[in-house]
């Protein structure tokens, strides 16, 4: 039987719940990104990553029934609510692929674009990720990317030290797993390497106030990855407690003020 392949954020339904709040407060941002890039109806599009399918449901409706997406995922959990979100829309022209980027080869296909999102900071070669890229592309096609670009960036105004403390907590965690938080830094010259140019490449970071719908993006995050923190053995209760303490105090202050991690958008085509 198989098991599940767990991620260091986890999969379980908080997770998932997380990933959905996270998709809906991107979502301004990423559509203009696709529509940009030339994502249309009729388009074929290879989703990278693809988590519980939030992103593979909206390129499947962009794209029609004359178009198709092509989903890549590991987790078992993500695998099976991407399929249910699937059936609950009637979208048919979505193939759903039980795959590890790092062990399994990317279904051939002739596509137009690939959508990979926060994947790059995550596994353990990204160079051997670009390398399957550049093999399943076709020329011409366009390769779109949303990674962490710098993630020290994230703060609280008024600082918070414990949050600070939580930060790299968490940048630890990702790197003992194989990942790197700082992921984009390293994708331009593996594009290059791999037979890419870059057509554009945008920063996307945010001062934003508790009001503000992006601040859930990060607040949540804090809520789900404690727990997650104190099961690895990295933090004790007390430490947790502080945490979400100066969060609700920050989320009382109206004058409050949250920069966001930089995460870095490139979109680049196959030569």
């Amino acid at each position: 039987m198989t098991t599940e392949r767990d991620y260091v954020l986890g999969t379980h339904d908080e997770e998932l719940e997380r990933l959905g709040l996270q998709h809906r407060v991107w979502s301004s941002v990423v559509l203009d990104c696709w529509e940009k890039a030339g994502i249309t109806v009729g388009k074929r599009v290879l989703d990278v990553g693809a988590g519980p399918g939030y992103a593979t449901v909206d390129l499947a409706e962009i794209v029609g029934p004359t178009g198709e997406v092509v989903a890549i995922e590991r987790s078992k959990n993500f695998v099976r609510a991407m399929k249910e979100a699937c059936r609950a829309r009637s979208l048919t022209k979505v193939k759903i692929h039980e795959l590890d980027l790092m062990t399994d080869e990317l279904p051939k296909g002739d596509y137009d674009f690939a959508w990979c999102r926060w994947v790059v900071s995550f596994v353990n070669d990204p160079s051997l990720l670009i390398k399957k890229l550049a093999g399943a592309m076709r020329r011409s096609s366009v390769v779109i990317f949303h990674e962490y670009g710098h993630y020290e960036t994230w703060r609280f105004l008024p600082r918070l030290p414990n949050q600070e403390k939580f930060r790299e907590h968490v940048i630890a965690t990702w790197r003992e797993s194989g990942g790197e938080p700082d992921g984009a830094a390293g994708i331009p010259a593996l594009l290059s390497t791999n037979g890419f140019a870059i057509r554009s490449a945008t920063p996307h970071i945010f001062c934003v106030r508790p009001s503000d719908h992006m601040w859930q993006w990060p607040a949540t995050f804090i809520d789900v990855y404690l727990p997650r923190l104190q099961e690895m053995g990295r933090i004790d209760q007390k430490f947790a407690d502080k945490v979400r303490t100066d969060l609700a105090g920050a989320e009382a202050d109206r004058n409050s003020l949250m920069i966001t991690p930089l995460v870095l958008e490139i979109v680049a085509e196959k030569l």
